[in-house]
This record gives C-alpha cells, sequence and structure tokens, in this order.
C-alpha cells in the first residue's frame, strides 16, 4: 500500500473515531437535556435502554455512512447540497439505528430520541462542516494594506461560485468588496457576506469610495457588446481587469480563481466572433488529405489547429523555420497522440524542385497557402525577396497543386492587397492575380482577404504589451491611424470556411465591424494594464512608415460584393485573367531579381503590373483633404 492511500485510511479511521464519540456524547447529551441537565434525575432504566441502543447505533451508523460516502467529504470543500447530503445521511442513519434498537428492545422516551437526533445533527454535520465555515471567517475579516480590493462584476451563477471559490482558496490574497450587477433585485442583498450594491452606473464611484484595485468580470454569457460597454467603463477607473474565460467553464465546474485571466484587448471590439459551419467544413476536411504552408506561423499553426478537430486522413505541415513547424507538431501529438496522422516537411516555397516533390509524394487534396512575408516596412527595403517568397513562392505552390491533382487551393491574403499603398501589399494582390488567371484548371482556386490580426507575431498589441513592461513610451506611427482587427482563431475559422464554399476565382472578405483607431487601441492597453496613459505610460508619434496609409481598406469593388450563407463572409468576385500575362509579368519580374534590379526598378515594375498600386502619399493626402 503507498503511502497516500495509507494516510487516506488513517484519516478514515480518525473521522469514524469522531463520529463514535460525538454519538456517545450525543446520548449523554439528550438525556441531560430531557432531564434538567441533572445528572441525579436520569432514570437508571433510560440509561439502560441506551446502552442497550448505543452499539447497534454505532455499528449501524459507521456502516451507513461508509455507503453514503460520508467519510469522502474534503471538509476545506463542503457545499451547501454537501450539507444537505450530510444531513439526509444523519437522519436516515439514526432511523435505522433507532428501528433495530427497537427490535431487541431498546425503548427510549420519545423526548430523549428527538433530542438525541437534535444534537447528532448538530455534532456530526457541524463536525464536517466546522473548517470550511472557520476559513470562511477568517478570510472574509482578513485586512492587509498591501492585499488587492477586489469588485466583481455579476451576481450569476459564475460569480457566486467565484465567491465560493475565493473564500475556500489560498490562490489570492485579497479582499472582496463589493459585487456590482444590472438586475435591480439584486441590488441591497448580500452574497456569501459580500454586498451587491447596485449597477455597472455605480462602478467609478465604488472604486473610489472603496479603494478597489481589482475589478474581476464574472459574466461569462455576456454578448461581445455587453462586455465591451462594461469593460469601456472599468477601464476608465485605473484597475487591472480580470474575467472568466467562457462559459463552458461553468458547465464544467471550472469557475475557480485559477481560470480567471486577463482581460484582453479582443474584449474590447465589441464584435461577436464568426460562427463555423461545423457541418460545411467538416464535409471539405474530414477524411482528407491536407497541406499547410507557412504551418508555423502565427496564422498556419492556428489553421492546423482548426483542421486537426475535424479529423482529416492526414495533416501536412510545410514550413522552413524548424522551430515554429517542431512547436506545433508536438503541441498536435500532445493533444490527438495517434488519432492523428502528422507529417512535418522543413522545406520553403521558394525552391520549386523542393516544393514539388513534398505535394508529389504527399499528394495533398487541400492546399492552404499561408507562406508569406508579411513586414511591410521590411518588404519596402528587399522588395525582391518579396518576390521570392510571395510571388514566386505562391506560383510554385500553384503549379504543383495543378500538377499533382489538388482538388482545392486557399491562399491567405490581406487588406492591404486592396489598393496597395506598400510592395508586401502589391505582392499579394499579384499573387491573387495568379489565381484568377487559372480559369480552366481542375483545381479550384480561392483567396481569404482579411486585415490586422491581433496577437499574431509581429501584430501591434505584442509591440504595444511589451513597450508597456519596459515602462514606455508606446510608440505610434500616427494617432490618425484606423486598422480593421480580428482574432486568431477567426482568421482560421474564416479560412476554412471560405475555402468550403469557394468556387474558382473568388476572393473571400469578413465583416469584421468597425475599424479600430491604433491611438484608442494604444490607450486601451495602458489602462487594461491598471496605468494611466500619458502619466504612467507616454504614447508618442514617430511618424508614418514607408509604404505605410492611415486606413486599410477590405473590398476593391463594393458594388460587385455578393453574401454568403455566413451573414459575416462576403465573396468579390473576380474577373479573370489570361494565363499567357501572368506568365508574361512573370518572366520580368524574374528577370528584374536576376539582374539584380534596384529597389525602386522593382518598385516600379509592380506598379506597371498592378494597377490598383499607388505610392501611400497619394492616398493619405486624400485622406487628409
Amino acid at each position: 500500500m503507498n503511502l497516500k492511500a495509507l494516510m487516506q485510511k488513517n484519516q478514515m479511521f480518525i473521522i469514524m473515531m469522531l463520529d463514535c464519540l460525538v454519538m456517545s456524547f450525543s446520548g449523554v447529551l439528550a438525556m441531560l437535556a430531557r432531564f434538567d441537565f441533572s445528572f441525579a434525575s436520569v432514570p437508571e432504566w433510560v440509561i439502560q435502554e441506551w446502552l442497550k441502543l448505543l452499539p447497534i447505533q454505532t455499528v449501524l451508523t459507521l456502516v451507513f455512512f461508509c455507503w453514503r460516502k460520508m467519510y469522502h467529504y474534503i471538509w476545506r470543500t463542503v457545499s451547501a447540497v454537501d450539507v444537505a447530503n450530510m444531513v439526509v445521511s444523519v437522519c436516515f442513519g439514526y432511523l435505522i439505528s433507532l428501528t433495530a434498537g427497537l427490535v431487541v428492545g431498546a425503548n427510549l422516551p420519545r423526548s430523549v430520541c428527538f433530542l438525541l437526533l437534535v444534537f447528532l445533527l448538530m455534532t456530526q454535520v457541524g463536525m464536517r462542516c466546522f473548517l470550511r465555515f472557520y476559513e470562511t471567517f477568517l478570510r472574509s475579516h482578513r485586512h492587509c494594506e498591501a492585499q488587492e480590493r477586489i469588485m466583481i462584476i455579476g451576481a450569476g451563477d459564475a460569480g457566486q461560485a467565484l465567491i465560493r471559490e475565493f473564500f475556500s482558496s489560498e490562490k489570492i490574497i485579497g479582499e472582496l468588496c463589493c459585487i456590482i450587477d444590472d438586475n435591480p433585485e439584486k441590488w441591497n442583498k448580500r452574497l456569501n457576506g459580500i454586498p451587491v450594491v447596485g449597477g455597472r452606473d455605480r462602478i467609478p464611484e465604488l472604486v473610489s469610495v472603496e479603494h478597489i484595485t481589482q475589478i474581476i468580470f464574472a459574466i461569462p454569457s455576456a454578448t461581445a457588446q455587453e462586455k465591451r460597454d462594461i469593460l469601456d467603463i472599468c477601464k476608465m477607473t485605473k484597475c487591472k481587469i480580470r474575467s472568466l474565460p467562457g462559459i463552458y467553464q461553468m458547465v464544467n465546474g471550472e469557475v475557480e480563481l485559477s481560470t480567471i485571466k486577463s482581460v484582453q484587448v479582443e474584449d474590447l471590439l465589441g464584435r461577436d466572433p464568426v460562427k463555423l459551419n461545423m457541418e460545411l467544413v467538416s464535409g471539405f476536411l474530414h477524411d482528407k488529405v491536407v497541406m499547410v504552408t507557412g504551418g508555423g506561423g502565427s496564422i498556419g499553426s492556428e489553421l492546423c489547429r482548426q483542421i486537426a478537430k475535424f479529423g482529416p486522413k492526414r495533416l501536412i505541415i510545410l514550413d522552413n523555420y524548424e522551430n515554429n513547424a517542431y512547436e506545433i507538431q508536438q503541441e498536435l501529438i500532445r493533444t490527438y497522440g495517434n488519432e492523428l496522422e502528422l507529417c512535418v516537411e522543413i522545406a520553403s516555397v521558394r525552391d520549386k524542385l523542393r516544393t514539388y516533390e513534398v505535394v508529389r509524394r504527399t499528394r495533398p487534396e487541400v492546399i492552404f497557402h499561408a507562406a508569406a512575408h508579411k513586414h511591410v516596412p521590411l518588404m519596402e527595403a528587399c522588395p525582391s525577396e518579396a518576390i521570392k517568397n510571395n510571388v514566386f513562392g505562391t506560383y510554385h505552390v500553384v503549379r504543383a497543386a495543378e500538377k499533382f491533382g489538388v482538388k482545392k487551393f486557399v491562399m491567405i491574403s490581406t487588406d492591404k492587397a486592396v489598393n496597395p499603398t506598400n510592395f508586401m501589399g502589391a505582392t499579394k494582390r499579384f499573387c491573387e492575380m495568379i489565381l484568377q488567371s487559372r480559369v480552366n484548371s481542375d483545381t479550384e482556386f480561392c483567396a481569404v482577404r482579411f486585415g490586422n490580426v491581433l496577437g499574431s507575431n509581429g501584430s501591434v498589441v505584442p509591440l504595444f504589451k511589451k513597450q508597456i513592461e519596459n515602462g514606455g513610451p508606446i510608440t505610434l506611427t500616427d494617432k490618425r491611424i484606423i486598422r480593421y482587427f480580428m482574432t486568431i482563431p477567426e482568421a482560421a475559422q474564416l479560412v476554412l470556411e471560405a475555402g468550403a464554399m469557394a468556387k474558382q476565382n473568388q476572393v473571400f472578405v469578413l465583416d469584421m465591424g468597425e475599424p479600430v483607431k491604433i491611438l484608442d487601441l494604444a490607450e486601451n492597453l495602458i489602462r487594461l494594464s491598471g496605468l494611466e496613459p500619458y502619466r504612467d505610460i507616454q504614447i508618442q508619434e514617430i511618424g508614418l512608415r514607408p509604404g505605410e496609409k492611415l486606413y486599410e481598406e477590405l473590398l476593391m469593388n463594393n458594388e460587385h460584393l455578393l453574401k454568403t450563407e455566413n451573414e459575416k463572409i462576403f465573396v468579390e468576385e473576380q474577373s479573370g485573367i489570361h494565363p499567357d500575362e501572368i506568365m508574361r509579368e512573370l518572366i520580368r519580374l524574374d528577370e528584374a531579381v536576376i539582374r539584380e534590379s534596384s529597389n525602386e526598378e522593382i518598385i516600379a515594375l509592380m506598379k506597371s503590373m498592378v494597377p490598383t498600386y499607388h505610392a501611400p502619399q497619394e492616398v493619405n493626402e486624400l485622406v487628409e483633404a
């Protein structure tokens, strides 16, 4: 027997001995209470009848308690349901014992029987609840100048569960001061002794009055708009803001302090996430051989996670950076084990022969093409590299897909491909044109175009967070800049559903809601960190980067925008381009790269190929006007 099992047995034995003691004590107390607490007044025959009942009661109660799992409670965490079960166990155990006692002739006075039951309930249930009540009392009366003073928003099931867990846990040293809830019926009432003080409009006032330092948002069922409205009030208070992740935590019984996370900036976007058509995507991916190029990147790795859920026949991850590929490989192995057939290929899409060899050998039925250079300033400085990776890399995968029978090819595009003002966006637009040229191909080609992805490698949010951690300042290129944002899972889900519904030469666009001012984003991130913009953390304007424009567009031609089955996804029909035309342009680009043309020459060449490519100052001047 191991040490843990031995300790558990010893603990159970000790509690059983305590039960024996309290049964004896309760019997003595019941007789004393009946006869004016005088031993001399207790009739001899009553004592004899009780002594006849006691061994029967002890044995039957211990057996019944074992059957009812009365020795398996964790005393520190007993709940109201546990107490109710304890009461039932004590009552039934007593009735069984009393019935057995009557059979053998133990006939106590009815008044003593009743008092005995009362004292058994008080001692046996009270003993098991004492530790929980004692610790709750200590935590509710513990004050310390250095600890957190906490406000909870939400007096529903999640808030109540969180408060109960708070009083039984040592994970947070802090004091619960008040609860906010918009339901007037709950105002001026108490949950576990904590007052419900009013609705959201009182948050700023009570933060000041109660000297609140931390706010916990405990309404996991709130809509995105409701959450944003409340958090917009909270972020003005300079408190640290945290929240419960989601309603599934309630279903799984996981509402506890360890599930609370810091509020993320995406919580302030106020847009409900895209809902995936599970049936459509499952039919598209289940039991298929699927390849993801750039599978180790931010979008590529999330695509791999989402694809794996639909049971592909095999998932092929292609990436030229071995560390990223290894990380997503190990994550998927930990999650799915042998249930997922996984293949990782270290290769660059710039290498035509290697790309052909991998596609020929693995024979994917679906390719998601996420491999690309995406950093705008770097591609302005190195346009030839953008051509090699984005343009020719895409062309190599496109031709390999056609040559080796891939059924569907989905390319990850960007809002920067719409009326591009930078070289990276122009290369992505040219890649869309490559797909448009495959009009007579047996492979179906489509592109998915979306805006900035929160939290992706190189995006603005991780940069701002790091600058805040370092004490500032946050650097903005221009305080007027406006961008569309979405989360990484949203981006991946859009790509999957668009791929499932796509027909030849379509570009899909997500309804991303209202655009966000980057200045507002920076200020919100500072406030979510419990700091004050311009006082604790400065925000500096450093000027637009090369190729950067003040706003991004998602569509090239709004009047040609068509609805899909998903109200958040639209499709823009593209006119066909003759493959000979694309081939002529590819030859020109190849020659420019081979002869090592200057950056200016390469940019001028790309402008001649992408008619919508303009200098950023032309577009920005129109915005300013």
